[in-house]
């Protein structure tokens, strides 16, 4: 039955009837059909055909400067007329924007000019990769495969601050990839100027294709209005894949010839552990490199040897008050171009492969990688990695990954993988230190899109193989979302057995069936503050393989969306919790709750985030109420900022937890404060430097690092760190880091 707050808890749900496994046999043989049924509908045409860009040879010399007076300009085919997405999407943009391509051997290249209203523009810095909606930009979405699911985005913020990323999944963008293009905008009173010119070298597409997805975005924080060249409805991303128009060349795109990358590095650096006596001070001097080798235009092979990430951004600290692992996203370049292929598999919390696994803790020796597009159809990915023998802990391993991905109907597509671990020279004394000769997981996924984004899905299952196996070690889950612009509905279930091991994947949680139906629905006035408004229900149920309940959460929200873009969201939530396992509540190694015991609570919260235009900008999260072992938790998490543009933008962290228990805990507070700064001198020289004192670790974490990309894609990093005791003040360990990168062409 379906009931709303009932007493003190909010039932969306009575699953007390369901009794046995046959249950999740039944609603997986139910998720499978529909996908059938709706599989048969996908087969649709392209939502935005109709929106051609023909493209022809630029008829003189293009430079990149920002000014449009080349005569190739003048002869390219205009796009105009752009629609607004946001805060509607029933008519044209108001602000204008046009947009020219070209090309020739070497180069595809845009200009697009960017109308405004008169006023200074909203950027957050220089810095690359900036946030889409806190910056006025314009971006391009380009699909090479006219598939609708993978492609590449370029583009630049109204001070030239670059923007690059890999797309996949029909509209999401990685913005850790990483490549070679050049770009320039120059600013007048009632418009800005981006042009840029993008190597057919760095990015994928296949020879003889004369069609390619396209669409271009522009975000306009003055106006507050977000608009699209081919329309997009105001409930997905402009990234949507779907809602592309085409780039119709006039002829097949050239064939970049020989495509070779050599991408060598050099490093020195010092480190010093000061939690020994005497004092551990070791000296690095290290070189290594990767190679990319284009097999064909869309299909690359990556090779590396003796990879180091120093330069890669220390995660941002988060408290942790959970009972299991938190997720940290991959952020090392080798591994991130097609690293959907590998990646995407499962849902977040059930990852087969988690590329962090590798080289966690350990060097990696070296690795090689085959993944692309073998045609419009067929997509592989083929991985190999070898780690260092530092210990009986730590033996040297193999990492092994295939994935092959396969097209179907419009959107759709079906994938298999197999992933390998495998210890090298595997003794007794590897597995008295707990460490496994070898783990595999193989698995099959099919994942849904209809031709218009309003039906998603997802269905998967994974078998483990390891030494130690004995039954119980598969995965099996399942989602379907329904969404339109008003109605969001998703329904989602989970099983994974208690001896489903992935070693080299992502599962904080085994021995579990989850069930987890979501709905979610959105007012849209005409007039007045609010752009949207509406309420949003959530619940997941977790029982044990007996099918006993173990936990839920319930939970129910309402979010305001002003015109202005600053949004306000309350909410309410009840929690049931029988511990699996022993738990310390404050997670700082005291004592713990026994297995078995039950917990129920409620709560209630609020999260606001400011207007993006603002110099000063402010989120602010609370959340108070009811915890484990009958106490009450108060939370306050807030962020702000302010910007002196776009040189410079401050920021200041922080999150507090005041947890109060019976004994033997008492009371616990503890803070996480986190300043940040961020300097971007230009567009090419970037200092990044910020502090994380975490009470609840006992550690202060300092991070410094400044990065000149005195070439496209060819960088000199310099990075510091210290870790601190807080009480007494005492280094821990301290290093630093100057390393320099060389993006060079064959």
């Amino acid at each position: 039955m379906f009931q709303l707050l009932k007493s003190k808890n909010i039932r969306i749900y009575n699953f007390n009837s369901l009794k046995n496994s046959s249950v999740i046999k039944l609603h997986s043989y139910t998720a499978t059909l529909l996908f059938i049924l709706f599989s048969s509908s996908i087969l649709a045409q392209k939502k935005n055909a109709q929106y051609e860009l023909k493209l022809k040879p630029a008829s003189s010399e293009i430079r990149i400067d920002g000014i449009m007076d080349e005569r190739a300009w003048q002869d390219a085919d205009l796009a105009s007329k752009f629609f607004m997405v946001q805060p509607m999407d029933t008519s044209f943009a108001k602000i204008r924007t046009d947009v020219k391509m070209s090309y020739d051997k070497d180069f595809l290249y845009l200009i697009a000019i960017c109308y405004h209203e008169p006023g200074p523009y909203f950027v957050e810095s220089l810095r690359r990769d900036f946030a889409f909606g806190k910056n006025d930009n314009f971006l391009l979405f380009m699909d090479p495969f006219d598939d609708q699911t993978n492609g590449f985005s370029f583009g630049s913020n109204a001070a030239g601050a670059q923007w690059d990323g890999i797309m996949y999944d029909g509209s999401k963008v990685d913005l850790s990839w990483d490549n070679k293009w050049v770009s320039a905008v120059k600013n007048y009173e009632d418009r800005w100027v981006f042009e840029a010119a993008i190597p057919f070298k760095s990015i994928r597409y296949k020879a003889g294709i004369t069609k390619w997805g396209i669409n271009f975005s522009r975000m306009d924080l003055k106006s507050t209005e977000k608009s699209s060249w081919a329309p997009v409805p105001r409930q997905f991303a402009t990234a949507s894949l779907a809602y592309t128009g085409n780039l119709v060349w006039d002829q097949p795109p050239p064939v970049p010839g020989q495509n070779i990358s050599v991408i060598p590095y050099t490093l020195g650096g010092v480190s010093s552990n000061h939690t020994v006596s005497p004092v551990g001070r070791n000296q690095r001097g290290e070189i290594g490199g990767d190679v990319k080798v284009a097999i064909t235009s869309s299909l690359n092979l990556d090779l590396t040897v003796n990879p180091d990430y120093s330069q890669v951004e220390v995660d941002r600290q988060v408290p942790n008050l959970e009972r299991f692992e938190l997720f940290f996203p991959e952020r090392r370049q080798y591994f991130l171009e097609n690293g959907d292929l590998f990646s995407n598999f499962g849902y977040q919390n059930i990852r087969p492969f988690f590329s962090r696994r590798v080289g966690l803790g350990v060097p990696i020796q070296y690795g090689a990688r085959l993944s692309g597009k073998l045609n419009k159809d067929w997509r592989v990915g083929l991985m190999n990695m070898q780690t260092e023998n530092t210990g009986a802990a730590d033996p040297a391993q193999n990492f092994a990954v295939l994935a092959l991905q396969r097209r179907v109907f419009a959107r759709s597509n079906i994938g298999a993988i197999l992933i390998n671990k495998q210890s090298m020279n595997f003794n007794a004394e590897n597995a008295a230190a707990g460490v496994s000769r070898y783990n595999r997981v193989a698995g099959l996924e099919y994942n849904l899109a209809s031709s218009n984004n309003t039906w998603t899905g997802k269905a998967v299952t994974m078998k483990s193989f390891s030494s130690s196996s004995s039954g119980k070690d598969m995965m099996q889950a399942a989602n379907l979302r329904y969404w339109t612009g008003n109605w969001d509905l998703n329904w989602q279930h989970e099983y994974v057995g208690r001896h489903y091991n992935a070693e080299v994947g992502f599962v904080p949680r085994r021995g579990y069936i989850n069930l987890s139906p979501q709905a979610g629905y959105l007012f849209f006035p005409k007039k007045g503050l609010l752009v949207s408004h509406g309420p949003k229900l959530f619940s997941a149920n977790y029982f044990n393989e007996s099918f006993q309940r173990t936990d839920y959460t319930n939970y129910l929200a309402y979010n305001l969306n002003f015109r202005s873009r600053a949004t306000l969201t309350g909410w309410i939530a009840n929690d049931y919790v029988k511990l699996q396992r022993p738990f310390d509540p404050t997670n700082k190694g005291g004592a713990v709750l026994n297995t078995g015991s039950e917990h129920r609570w409620e709560a209630f919260g609020a999260d606001f985030v400011s207007r993006p235009q603002s110099l000063y900008t402010m989120s602010l999260s609370t959340r108070y109420g009811g915890y484990y072992a009958g106490g009450n938790r108060l939370n306050v998490t807030s962020e702000f900022g302010y910007r002196f543009q776009p040189f410079v933008s401050l920021a200041l962290s922080s999150s507090y937890n005041d947890i109060r228990l019976p004994q033997p805990w008492n009371t616990t507070k503890f803070w996480l404060i986190g300043p940040r700064v961020d300097v971007t001198m230009t567009n090419k020289v970037f200092f990044t430097g910020f502090v994380q004192y975490n009470e609840q670790s006992n550690n202060i974490n300092v991070n410094t690092r400044l990065q000149w990309r005195y070439k496209p894609a060819s960088d000199l990093f310099i990075v510091y760190t210290d870790n601190y005791l807080p009480s007494p003040f005492a280094v821990k360990n301290r290093f630093l880091v100057l390393k320099l990168t060389y993006w060079w062409n064959i």
